[in-house]
């Protein structure tokens, strides 16, 4: 999938993980590739599973149910020095890059597989945590097979 300089957002701070998530969305609905509906799919996707995935890195996405409010797959990538926790004060689990995605069909596991592959090397995770630049980040990631 083709990375969007738009869609990657460097050197973000969020209070909650609600906040986080939502900026997220808003990201992917300003861009056109979902509608307004599926920021609350993805706050509720959280609310049943948390979308925290380890490794300092969390990956916020729609429900099933909203699968109809995405128009066209995509992702934005948000780098959060400070963190955000998605875990409670007594277990925290802090993220310090958001991957906000909606996918059409199979295209969502196709991304959030990408992902994972290229966050199980927690390496990977703090040069894209440290990236200075959109254009680092997306060859950082474009980096990955």
């Amino acid at each position: 999938m083709e990375l969007q300089q738009e869609l990657i957002q460097l050197k973000q701070a969020f209070e909650t993980k609600e906040e986080a998530i939502r900026f997220c969305g808003r990201q992917l609905v300003d861009a056109g590739h979902v509608k307004e509906a599926y920021i609350e799919a993805m706050i509720e996707r959280n609310a049943e599973l948390s979308v925290y995935m380890g490794n300092f890195i969390a990956i916020p996405h729609g429900t099933d149910a909203a699968k109809k409010e995405v128009l066209s797959s995509g992702i934005t990538i948000v780098q959060v020095p400070a963190g955000v926790n998605f875990g409670t004060e007594a277990d925290p689990k802090i993220a310090t890059i958001l991957f906000g995605i909606a996918g059409l069909g199979e295209d969502h596991l196709d991304i959030i597989q990408k992902i994972s592959v290229f966050c199980a090397d927690v390496d990977n995770v703090v040069k894209l945590a440290d990236a200075a630049s959109k254009e680092e980040v997306i060859t950082l990631l474009n980096s990955v097979g």
